[in-house]
């Protein structure tokens, strides 16, 4: 009988234990920043919205502060209020509401993820 011959052995390829710890840590880090980051942007999406209905249902600054500070009780905002609004009126007789604002994001120590906010609508 003759003796098998044995398939040549490949080299083993996939991640060492090591490798699947680092990528669980990057995972983990990211899902932790990602969690506190995600309230923050919603709270500028929410922000914004109340930003452009007031521009587009006022006519004079307190007409649009008002308005704004209604949606900020409704959606329960805090970085921006009613008094930190620039309202303004473009060339074409629109109100224009700007407001800019920072959030920060401890990290570890004295590193912190800062999130700028600058926007101006109509």
């Amino acid at each position: 009988m003759q003796a098998m011959k044995q398939a040549p052995r490949h080299r083993q390829r996939g991640m060492s234990f090591i490798g699947v710890v680092l990528w669980g840590f990057i995972i983990v880090a990211l899902a932790i920043v990602g969690s506190k980051a995600v309230p923050i942007v919603i709270e500028n999406m929410n922000i914004k919205k109340a930003a452009v209905k007031a521009a587009r249902q006022g006519t004079t600054v307190q007409e649009v502060r008002a308005i704004y500070e209604r949606s900020q009780a409704i959606d329960d905002m805090t970085s921006v209020n009613a008094n930190d609004l620039e309202v303004t009126k473009d060339t074409d007789g629109k109100i224009v509401v700007s407001y800019s604002y920072e959030r920060d994001i401890p990290l570890y120590g004295p590193a912190f993820l800062v999130f700028r906010f600058n926007d101006s609508v109509k």
